[in-house]
């Protein structure tokens, strides 16, 4: 759903600043370090937008590389740890369909809270 959400802005955005670039077509003085050059204002704020986007986009794809390796350096930890220890995790238990889970008000009132959230603690003292 968030990644919906994002397209959607995202798109919203570009139309806006298609609608601006559009609307201011005359052509501007563009002074650079080496001179300057006289450019439609529409190909000046399509191309900065246009580099925006792509300096973020570089961002969130280094993010991501960098997170993955993070990833990939616990998950190697957590296997040493596992084989030097010898601990597995438990599997998870996996609710059957058409029906809720138990919670913890319910339990309360049937009176295994404490008790039963003991029992099936998967670390044991």
């Amino acid at each position: 759903m968030k990644i919906q959400w994002s397209l959607i802005l995202a798109l919203f955005f570009a139309l806006i600043t298609a609608v601006f670039a559009v609307i201011n077509v005359e052509p501007v003085q563009v002074n650079l370090l080496f001179g300057s050059v006289s450019l439609p204002l529409i190909l000046l704020i399509l191309g900065s937008t246009l580099l925006g986007g792509i300096i973020v986009g570089a961002f969130g794809i280094y993010r991501g590389y960098r997170l993955q390796r993070e990833v990939k350096g616990l998950h190697a930890k957590l296997v040493h740890i596992q084989e030097a220890t010898g601990y597995v995790f438990p599997e998870p238990e996996k609710p059957e369909r058409g029906k809720k889970k138990k919670s913890a008000g319910n339990e309360a009132e049937a009176g295994t809270g404490a008790e039963s959230a003991e029992e099936d603690s998967p670390i044991q003292p």
